[in-house]
């Protein structure tokens, strides 16, 4: 869980991925080394802050966003949501500016519900502010702010070190209305023909997901996928005998939404572990659920 610690620590909300794609490009080359196959790592100023990663010959390609829900400053000690974070006075924001690092706390007016901090001094309008990290963990369990989506990001790094076939896609500004899937999705399919995605990303505890039962298939969430290809997916799980289950939203989306509405054919299907308190400093996951994602996605990488 060292690495896992080491992403949540980092900041990087929607717009402002790039501290944590400088800390990936590091460990890329640091370890791709002892990784089964070395893959083509594809990044720079025309990929913005997204990193692809090449493996072989791929089939499928694995999404993983970077950013982070948070806040902006804007006047007055005002702050502006990134993303859907929780809100909550008290809750410990940090950040940095020209004057330096800033560690304060968030206001919620009971009245109006709007945002604003306390601290010894006006921060400068502009500046992001996120959740200061506490990462603790247990026999069973890890939690901290930024599970969703360091763990998924996580997941993509540990599924490099066997991954024969296949393409790791760590995109971003997926918290707040997304942007960059697009044009990767449309760079792979032009590319290497892949038309078939899974997203590695966190998903709720909710009445009908429960933790420590393995990780979620996402039969649906706004939007619906082709059963088909989720129907494939569960008989991949079921025949491996990885512990899953199966979610049904209403509501809710990920980088999914953007390859759904591309001008080409792809395939998709979300799966990922469960969390509870989400968009909190307090996400909270089950080990069990991590250890079945990580299994899961390294069978259907092999066999999709």
């Amino acid at each position: 869980m060292h690495l896992l610690k080491t992403l949540c620590e980092i900041s990087a909300p929607a717009g402002n991925e790039a501290p944590l794609t400088e800390f990936l490009l590091r460990y890329i080359n640091e370890n791709q080394t002892s990784w089964r196959v070395r893959p083509a790592i594809i990044q720079g100023e025309e990929w913005q802050d997204c990193i692809m990663l090449v493996f072989g010959t791929p089939r499928t390609a694995v999404f993983a966003h970077l950013d982070s829900i948070g806040f902006t400053v804007r006047y007055g000690r005002q702050l502006v949501r990134i993303g859907g974070p929780q809100v909550e006075s008290g809750y410990r924001l940090v950040g940095h500016d020209a004057q330096g690092d800033v560690a304060c706390t968030l206001a919620v007016d009971d009245e109006t519900g709007e945002l604003s901090y306390e601290f010894t001094r006006d921060i400068e309008r502009g500046t992001e502010l996120t959740f200061a990290c506490d990462f603790r963990e247990t026999a069973d369990t890890v939690q901290s702010c930024y599970l969703d989506n360091r763990l998924g990001v996580w997941n993509a790094l540990r599924l490099a070190e066997t991954l024969e076939h296949g393409i790791l896609v760590f995109s971003c500004w997926e918290e707040h209305g997304g942007g960059s899937v697009a044009y990767l999705a449309k760079h792979i399919y032009e590319t290497y023909g892949v038309r078939q995605a899974l997203i590695s990303d966190i998903t709720w505890v909710t009445e009908g997901v429960h933790a420590g039962q393995g990780v979620a298939i996402s039969l649906r969430d706004s939007l619906i996928p082709r059963r088909s290809y989720v129907e494939r997916i569960r008989q991949i799980a079921k025949a491996a005998g990885i512990p899953h289950q199966l979610e049904v939203e209403g509501g809710g989306g990920s980088d999914a939404k953007e390859l759904q509405h591309s001008t080409q054919p792809w395939d998709w299907c979300f799966v990922g572990a469960p969390e509870d308190h989400v968009h909190s400093p307090d996400e909270l996951v089950d080990k069990r659920d991590i250890a079945s994602m990580l299994a899961l996605y390294q069978v259907l990488m092999r066999e999709l």
